[in-house]
């Protein structure tokens, strides 16, 4: 048995672990759970990067429409690394994981649908329903 190895600012314990194979799966899990966690506690969640231009597109967007979206920067999250893999896992073709758009607890996708959602007008009806907007 061994004792906790404090690596960084948080405590990673080696016990139970068999392989670096297994490590990355428990971060991965551990991923998984923090963006679900997420997803359905707020109405609309986005997950960006501080530097990228599409990502102020799809807040501006969320913004000038009125929704108060719970951003998450993943390059200044512990784990942001680990959440854009479980992010670049749930797009399309090899598209870009961020921005990355929840709303009502569901993927709605990345910037491309965003937009989409919003030209056709699909976009406010799913931001009323999941109680982002109240007009």
């Amino acid at each position: 048995m061994q004792v906790a190895k404090k690596t960084g600012n948080r405590m990673a314990s080696n016990i139970g672990i068999g392989s670096e194979a297994s490590t990355t799966t428990m971060k991965l899990d551990n991923s998984c759970e923090i963006v679900r966690q997420l997803a359905s506690t707020n109405a609309v969640v986005l997950f960006s990067m501080s530097g990228c231009c599409m990502c102020t597109v799809a807040k501006r967007l969320l913004f000038g429409l009125g929704v108060g979206p719970t951003i998450i920067e993943l390059d200044h999250h512990v784990d942001g690394p680990d959440i854009q893999t479980v992010l670049f896992h749930l797009v399309a073709n090899g598209q870009q994981p961020v921005p990355a758009v929840f709303i009502g607890g569901k993927f709605l996708g990345g910037i491309e649908t965003l937009m989409a959602c919003h030209i056709n007008g699909t976009l406010v009806p799913l931001l009323k329903e999941a109680g982002a907007l109240w007009l």
